[in-house]
């Protein structure tokens, strides 16, 4: 069954809609989980929504370009410039009502959150009477980058942290981004450890241990490369995570609502660039003297027809011709997301042309 059914008032049963939420930190490869997901539906009509945190949408473009019968354009809806889980009556509630009231409703909706937001405070948004008979949290899938947690990327110095706490229990050692991943596991249903085919085995163990250790509970973990997993694994889990949230801690239970003021982005426009290859070499350098965590968007390459997709996520930069600019301006438009403190437009765009970076 593509619909999952819940027991209704006076003994009826009410067919409710299941949606996946996939999250994860920043580049572990939740677009690529959802291309994946378009491209086999096994059946089922889909819809995406899709929020990134920064006002140039790129992953919502992407997906975009993938849609077909099976997820038309008008089921793809992006949500930029905003988390999820801090606008939820503004803009979660009447989106999904608006892919409800679809001529043909989705079978199934995939739910794509930014790479900062929180879980829980979405998955509450579940319970709001004006939705919660007609639809379900079928299971939330977290993603987390193989390499990046087995290198302890989420606390600095592990062992320096450790031993602080072990020192003085009182002490606050989380950094904001070891918070925002610990929150995504602790909703997890399943854990994708991603792009697993770039490290070995042991360290692929390694993420396993340092997973395993930060759930609250026991969860499946499975190894993908690619976003290539079977859709029956992460689709029709029927968690009905809603109903759950007990078992889901946060750190910000309690709590209404939470801030990114930890975080920033910004929009980058640059000329055309003639040698992407020094482009790259940049936005590595970005990550290592700027510590910007992400950079993604589109290239304008000085001769060729076609757009350059540039994502990034610390020193690993991924580039690929993805289509013909036809009737769009050939600019090339970058966004550059860090901790707030990080932030510099100036030095950003300095790097990026190859400048110096002017002083502060």
């Amino acid at each position: 069954m593509n619909k999952t059914t819940a027991p209704g008032p006076a003994g009826t049963d009410l067919a409710k809609i299941p949606v996946t939420v996939v999250t994860g930190f920043l580049g572990a490869g939740k677009t690529t989980l959802i291309r994946h997901l378009m491209g086999n539906p096994q059946g089922r009509r889909l819809a995406v929504l899709v929020n990134e945190f920064g006002t140039l949408g790129v992953d919502g473009d992407i997906l975009k370009s993938c849609s077909d019968e099976n997820c038309p354009a008008e089921n793809i809806i992006e949500l930029a410039n905003g988390c999820i889980c801090c606008t939820v009556a503004d803009d979660f509630i009447p989106t999904v009502e608006r892919l409800m009231a679809l001529e043909q409703q989705p079978d199934h909706i995939l739910i794509e959150t930014s790479g900062l937001a929180l879980p829980k405070p979405l998955l509450k948004a579940f319970d709001w009477p004006g939705i919660r008979s007609r639809i379900t949290v079928d299971g939330v899938i977290t993603l987390a980058d193989a390499e990046a947690v087995a290198d302890g990327r989420f606390a600095p110095d592990t062992a320096a942290v450790d031993a602080q706490r072990l020192a003085d229990d009182g002490l606050d050692h989380d950094t904001p981004l070891a918070e925002v991943f610990e929150d995504q596991l602790a909703c997890a249903d399943i854990v994708l450890l991603t792009k697993a085919d770039l490290v070995d085995g042991a360290c692929l163990e390694r993420a396993r241990a340092v997973i395993a250790g930060m759930t609250p509970r026991p969860l499946p973990i499975v190894a993908v490369h690619d976003g290539l997993i079977d859709p029956q694994v992460i689709l029709g889990l029927g968690a009905a995570a809603e109903d759950d949230l007990a078992a889901r801690p946060s750190h910000h239970d309690g709590h209404d609502d939470h801030e990114h003021e930890d975080f920033e982005s910004v929009v980058i426009d640059l000329p055309e660039i003639p040698d992407p290859d020094a482009l790259v070499r940049a936005v590595r350098t970005l990550a290592r003297e700027q510590h910007i965590l992400r950079v993604k968007g589109y290239v304008a390459v000085t001769g060729k027809p076609m757009r350059l997709l540039l994502q990034a996520v610390g020193e690993r930069v991924r580039t690929q011709y993805d289509r013909p600019w036809g009737t769009q301006p050939r600019q090339t438009r970058l966004v550059a997301i860090a901790e707030h403190d990080h932030v510099n437009a100036a030095a950003i765009r300095a790097v990026l042309m190859g400048q110096p970076v002017p002083e502060a």
